[in-house]
């Protein structure tokens, strides 16, 4: 285990990212199934990996996912608040995004650990609307997303900063909070 515990599941623990997850993030993320899925090229080397931790998840809203059984960084889940997500959201709102390694995939984890951030993100910070998007050559993603409530706008996007993103739509989904019935 690495580093301080953020919130945890069944499987898995969010926990902050640490230089030492350099060699696993690479392991993961040279795959040209995963990043490009998810907005991003495959990372070329270990010290690729290494900035990437350093410039882009070491921030309070971006967190490893570890694996319970083995402590190895498996994924990424993060949110973006108002003026730093990929898409128009409100003052109050959140974009989620995750990956998980190929390894990993159809397993339940991501499903696991979006329902996790989904409580997280409104009970913890707030938040009163939730937003997520994929790129509509990853309906798996789709999938998740809908998995744990998001319901899709009808709207659809490019990211010109994402991987491809000029290329590649994304279909926006969105979900409110639950309201207690009286």
């Amino acid at each position: 285990m690495i580093g301080l515990i953020l919130m945890e599941t069944k499987r898995l623990r969010f926990r902050l990212w640490a230089d030492s997850d350099a060699e696993a993030l690479y392991k993961y993320a040279s795959d040209p199934d995963v990043g490009p899925r998810a907005g991003w090229p495959p990372h070329q080397s270990i010290q690729e990996s290494q900035k990437v931790i350093r410039d882009y998840f070491s921030n309070g809203h971006t967190w490893a996912l570890e694996l319970k059984k083995t402590g190895e960084a498996i994924g990424c889940m993060g949110y973006y608040a108002y003026g730093e997500s990929n898409i128009p959201i409100g003052l109050n709102d959140a974009e989620l995004g995750y990956w998980i390694a190929k390894p990993y995939w159809n397993k339940g984890l991501c499903t696991e650990a979006l329902k996790a951030m989904v409580n997280y993100c409104f009970n913890t910070k707030g938040f009163q609307t939730l937003w997520c998007d994929f790129f509509v050559d990853n309906p798996a993603s789709g999938k998740v997303m809908k998995k744990c409530g998001f319901k899709d706008t009808g709207e659809v996007n490019y990211c010109s900063h994402l991987y491809k993103g000029d290329e590649r739509p994304v279909k926006i989904m969105r979900l409110l909070p639950k309201i207690a019935k009286k």
